[in-house]
């Protein structure tokens, strides 16, 4: 039996990944895969759930007009789920990706402390829709992930 096939033999029996090193060596690695049952790593580092923005060209009842971003923002203050429905000017400059694939938004204590230590992708720097509020968005996989922070007692 090779050292692949007997990586993968003890790969499927154990559940640790193993693998080759360049010294012909197998060493133990935990697998990194996370179980369907197990929480999202960035709720361990203290991210809260804030809402999913969807995409839109219709026109919603209730579009509250961000002008410095040009877009329109609904559906938040009166979704149970945090489902907030954004629909984008044509000549906004926000980036691409965030324009046309839902994204999911987690709240942070320090945005930016956030973004240097995780070593995160950014699409838009942190920036202020409005007072007391910081945002980013970075990208994960190719998805969009907005990062919030709120500064409390505004």
């Amino acid at each position: 039996m090779t050292k692949a096939e007997l990586t993968n033999t003890i790969s499927e029996k154990t559940g640790i990944h193993k693998r080759e090193e360049q010294t012909g060596d197998i060493t133990e690695t935990p697998n990194v895969m996370r179980k369907e049952h197990e929480i999202a790593e960035c709720i361990k580092w203290g991210w809260v759930y804030h809402h999913t923005g969807i995409p839109t060209t219709e026109k919603k009842e209730g579009e509250v007009y961000i002008p410095h971003l040009k877009f329109y923002v609904s559906g938040f203050p009166t979704s149970p789920f945090g489902i907030e429905w954004m629909r984008f000017e044509e000549d906004c400059q926000m980036h691409p990706l965030v324009q046309k694939v839902p994204h999911i938004a987690f709240e942070v204590q320090d945005i930016e402390k956030e973004i240097r230590e995780r070593k995160l992708t950014v699409l838009t720097p942190v920036n202020s829709p409005a007072d007391g509020i910081l945002v980013a968005m970075i990208e994960h996989n190719g998805a969009p992930i907005e990062l919030i922070q709120f500064e409390r007692g505004k």
